[in-house]
C-alpha cells in the first residue's frame, strides 16, 4: 500500500535526514589509528554518485543497483569451477570422440568381413557354375546309363518269361 499525504512527507524527511557522524562509529578505546579510521569510515559511508536521470517525471527518483566488488575467494572459486567444468567437458568430448573412433573401427572391420564374405560367395558361385557345367557335360552319358538300365530291366523280364515258358514246356514233354 502506498503512503499518501502526511505519511509520505514523514518518510521523505526520514530518508533525507543526515547520517550519524563517522567519528561516533569508532569505539572509544581504539588504538593509535584513530586518525586514519575516520577517513576509512567516511569512504565506506559515502554513497556512489547518482547518474543523472533521463526520466521526465521531476519528482520520481530511480533506484541504482548496488555494485559490490567481487571477493577474491569468489573469483578463485569461479576460476576453479570453470577449470573443472572445462576438464569435465573435455573428458565428455574425449569420450564421445573415442566412441566415434570405436564405431569407425567397427565399421571398417565389418566392411572387411563383408568383403571376405563376398569373395567367398563369388568362389562358391564359380565352383557351383563349374559343377553345373560338368553335370551338363555328363548328362548324355547319364542318359545312356538310364537307357541301358531300362533295356536291362526289359531283358530281365524277357528272361523271366522265357524261364517260365521253358519250365512249362519241360513239364509238358515229361508227361508225354
Amino acid at each position: 500500500m502506498a503512503a499518501t499525504g502526511d505519511e509520505a512527507a514523514a518518510m521523505d524527511s526520514i530518508s533525507k535526514a543526515p547520517s550519524a557522524h563517522p567519528a561516533a562509529l569508532i569505539p572509544a578505546g581504539s588504538s593509535s589509528s584513530q586518525a586514519e579510521a575516520p577517513e576509512d569510515a567516511m569512504e565506506s559511508l559515502v554513497p556512489p554518485p547518482k547518474k543523472p536521470s533521463t526520466n521526465s517525471d521531476g519528482g520520481v527518483e530511480t533506484a541504482e543497483e548496488a555494485v559490490e566488488p567481487a571477493e577474491p575467494d569468489i573469483d578463485e572459486l569461479c576460476t576453479d569451477m570453470f577449470e573443472k567444468m572445462a576438464l569435465f567437458l573435455q573428458g565428455e568430448l574425449t569420450g564421445t570422440c573415442e566412441d566415434y573412433r570405436l564405431l569407425e573401427n567397427m565399421n571398417k572391420l565389418t566392411s572387411l568381413k563383408y568383403m571376405e564374405m563376398k569373395d567367398i560367395s563369388i568362389n562358391i558361385s564359380r565352383n557351383l557354375q563349374d559343377l553345373n557345367n560338368k553335370y551338363a557335360s555328363l548328362q548324355p552319358y547319364l542318359d545312356q546309363i538310364n537307357q541301358i538300365e531300362e533295356q536291362v530291366s526289359t531283358l530281365e523280364q524277357a528272361a523271366y518269361k522265357l524261364d517260365a515258358y521253358s519250365k512249362k514246356l519241360g513239364k509238358t514233354f515229361r508227361l508225354m
